[in-house]
């Protein structure tokens, strides 16, 4: 059996304490929180937002747009790529023929 770990990390100002497996999901955990903490900063520092509660609504919607956004060109290269596939299919089974 596994044993997981206790660790602390700090988002906004308020600390929150996490259980994990292991030091790779501690990595992951700590640069997440330090990504979301610079985010607030800049969102803190450029728009007039005086809730904690907002900022890390808007975070969450700029981390889940890019989420959706790399998972739409994944499907488009994986589009393309078939198509070139495809193509060149064609394009033996055409001299293949001769």
């Amino acid at each position: 059996m596994v044993e997981s770990l206790k660790i602390k990390v700090t988002i906004a100002g308020r600390v929150y304490p996490m259980r994990i497996k292991n030091e790779n999901e501690e990595e992951g955990m700590r640069k997440a929180a330090h990504e979301i903490n610079k985010l607030v900063a800049k969102f803190e520092e450029n728009y007039a937002v005086s809730d904690k509660q907002d900022v890390l609504a808007m975070c969450a919607l700029q981390f889940a747009s890019l989420i959706e956004i790399n998972a739409i060109n994944k499907d488009e290269e994986l589009i393309e790529a078939t198509e070139k596939i495809n193509k060149l299919g064609v394009l033996i089974d055409e001299h293949l023929k001769k």
